[in-house]
């Protein structure tokens, strides 16, 4: 399957805001966007005005970067996005935010999307009391989400929640943390979503 594996930090830096790629290391100080605000290369610190297809892809890349998925995917979420009644935009990013992977991530049960991506891949959680691994599998409203028994013995998940339970959990959302288990309320409005973009420039990028 193709994935990223160049550096995380750069996309933020590239994209103007944090897009937490990098878990835990994201609200720490020693995060690079932090002390380099500006986008990478030799020539980040002075780039030129953006023109209008700028935009558009700067807002693209942003909402594809920060769900991490790959512009075949995230293409193909925008042709559902455009079918369903509404403003496109809004469903698009609608649809992103209710992948299983984004929703493990919210629940406080993974450190970033990615490592999200991961957990699931390896049977660490149920839907509807079923096993499920695939992280691109959209959830829907009533669908509940639980962590596997062999699961939570594990360090790795009594570390996670150290480190993530506190987080805050969506209003869309529902986490009980005693039983690791979390419940998709209602699906998301776009109030819900805290992504910093502005999607209509994405649908306009499309529609060329």
């Amino acid at each position: 399957m193709a994935r990223y594996t160049g550096a995380v930090c750069r996309m933020c830096r590239r994209e103007g805001q944090k897009l937490f790629l990098k878990g835990t290391k994201c609200y720490s100080e020693h995060c690079p966007f932090v002390s380099r605000g500006f986008a990478p290369g030799q020539h980040g610190q002075n780039r030129k005005k953006v023109s209008e297809y700028g935009m558009q892809l700067r807002a693209k890349q942003t909402a594809k970067r920060y769900y991490g998925v790959l512009e075949s995917q995230f293409y193909h979420y925008f042709e559902l996005a455009e079918r369903k009644p509404g403003q496109t935009g809004e469903n698009l990013l609608r649809l992103l935010e209710s992948r299983l992977d984004n929703v493990v991530y919210r629940l406080g049960l993974a450190s970033s999307r990615a490592e999200a991506r991961q957990l699931v891949l390896h049977n660490h959680f149920k839907l509807n009391g079923n096993k499920v691994n695939i992280p691109s599998l959209l959830v829907k409203e009533g669908d509940v989400i639980t962590l596997s028994d062999k699961s939570r013995q594990s360090e790795k998940f009594k570390a996670i929640e150290e480190t993530c339970g506190s987080r805050p959990v969506p209003m869309w959302l529902e986490m009980n943390r005693e039983n690791y288990t979390g419940k998709v309320v209602r699906m998301p409005n776009r109030d819900d979503i805290d992504l910093e973009v502005e999607e209509h420039l994405i649908v306009e990028l499309y529609s060329k």
